[in-house]
């Protein structure tokens, strides 16, 4: 079954961080009401002199922006460009698909936001050193990062504990 959604009827909520300067407008959760099972999209809208999220890339997603009205400053590690109404930029998986936006204009920059959803990501923020576990929302700090064997030395002891039941 398609599902069309008109932008002129879609619904906005403004979504507002504690940090100001990160600040946008988004749509109903389009990809629920479809059904969708593997893409995560929504219609978005950056307010003038506004970041859309932090800056960051995903370990397993793809992410891709139509802008569908104005214009925004994209920085990826390759630097700053400017996108405008029916551009379409591609973000791949891993640290060379870092993005964020910032609307420099007068006017919002409308975009719709496609995610590929394989039911777990994890985004990591290069400025802050944060690591996100999706869809959860938890986030760690990076620096904090362990060895694999961290703490799994004497496992014969662990085991011989686990099983005379004093552990």
């Amino acid at each position: 079954m398609a599902h069309l959604f008109h932008a002129d009827r879609v619904k906005y909520h403004q979504k507002q961080s504690p940090v100001p300067e990160f600040a946008w407008h988004t749509s109903e959760r389009l990809a629920e009401l479809a059904g969708s099972k593997q893409l995560v999209f929504d219609i978005r809208s950056l307010d003038p002199g506004k970041y859309s999220y932090p800056y960051h890339f995903h370990r397993n997603a793809e992410e891709i922006f139509v802008i569908l009205e104005g214009s925004a400053l994209l920085r990826t590690p390759e630097g700053q460009q400017e996108l405008h109404s029916g551009d379409i930029v591609f973000f791949e998986m891993g640290p060379s698909g870092a993005h964020q936006l910032f609307n420099h204009t007068e006017q919002p920059c409308k975009y719709l936001d496609i995610r590929t959803n394989m039911g777990l990501d994890v985004a990591e923020y290069p400025d802050s050193g944060k690591i996100n576990i999706l869809p959860y929302q938890e986030i760690y700090e990076s620096e904090s990062q362990a060895d694999y064997f961290k703490g799994e030395s004497q496992v014969a002891e662990k085991w011989a504990a686990k099983s005379d039941g004093t552990e």
